[in-house]
Parts: C-alpha cells; structure tokens; sequence
C-alpha cells in the first residue's frame, strides 16, 4: 500500500523533522510512505474572517493539485469521527481488502481545511478535541500509520 501525507507548510524544528524521519524509516517495511508539503500562505495577526477564508483556499488549491483521483482522502479535521489506535488500524486494513492501494492523509495549515478540501475527502478523522500544531500533527499521524501496521501484522505495540 501507498501512503501519502499531504501538508501543509515546512517542518521548521529539527526534533519534529527527525520524529517523522525515523517513523518513514520504520513504515518502510510495511508501506511506500511519502509526505507531500505544500507552501503555506502567511496570515497576519488579526486577519479578518475573509482573509483567513482565502488564505485557506488558496492552500486548498495547492493540496487539491496533489490529491489522486483513485487514493482515499482522509482529512484530519476536529469535528472528524474519533477512533482508538486498534479501530484505526481496522479500518486501515479494510480499504485495503476492498482493494485501495492508496491512502492520502490530509494535514491543514495553521488555520485548518478549506470545505473544498473536507467536501473532496472520502472521510474526515480526528484525533482529539484539542488542537496540536500542525507540524506536531505530521508526528502523531506518522506514529499512528506506523502502529496500524504493528497491529494489523499482529506484532507487539504499547498501548
């Protein structure tokens, strides 16, 4: 299977970038993992609602250029469904038996998703109420992926 993160904006501390890296490296066993970063749009202090609804669709364009017609989109979005690390990886594992052989994950800028990105996913995930930065959030979904795998093998994961 192909996994894809598309993101949004560059990964700036060198600890989240090493966090990914060695996540890549333990997927590669598993997957063909990629992350796609897209450019971020810079949003003023105190931008209005229609600047930040711009700012967003313009890096919706951006993400949407990447998005494969034949992949299964999730968006990583707070009003997303919740699910714990073992129904996650269920469900990982069934877009699989139902022959998908690519998965694109979607991680928004510091503003969130444009609807056009949440309208074009196949399903929407969240994976708290809190908000977590969004260069943090490539971490967390990396080490999810990479758990997925562990428990759909049936190999040992702390839990």
């Amino acid at each position: 299977m192909k996994i894809t993160v598309i993101a949004v904006g560059k990964v700036k501390e060198k600890f989240y970038r090493d966090a990914v890296a060695e996540y890549a490296k333990r997927l590669a066993k598993y997957c063909r993992f990629e992350i796609i970063e897209v450019e971020d749009e810079k949003t003023p202090d105190r931008a209005g609602v229609v600047l930040e609804e711009r700012i967003k669709e313009k890096e919706a364009e951006r993400i949407l250029r990447h998005v494969k017609a034949d992949a299964h989109v999730v968006s990583l979005e707070i009003q997303g469904r919740k699910m714990d690390s073992a129904s996650f990886a269920a469900s990982m594992e069934k877009l699989g038996t139902y022959g998908k052989s690519h998965i694109q994950f979607i991680i928004g800028g510091s503003l969130g998703l444009h609807e056009s990105v949440m309208a074009r996913a196949d399903e929407g995930i969240s994976f708290s109420d809190m908000t977590f930065p969004h260069q943090l959030m490539r971490v967390i979904l990396a080490e999810q992926i990479y758990r997925a795998y562990r428990i759909m093998n049936g190999e040992p994961y702390h839990k």
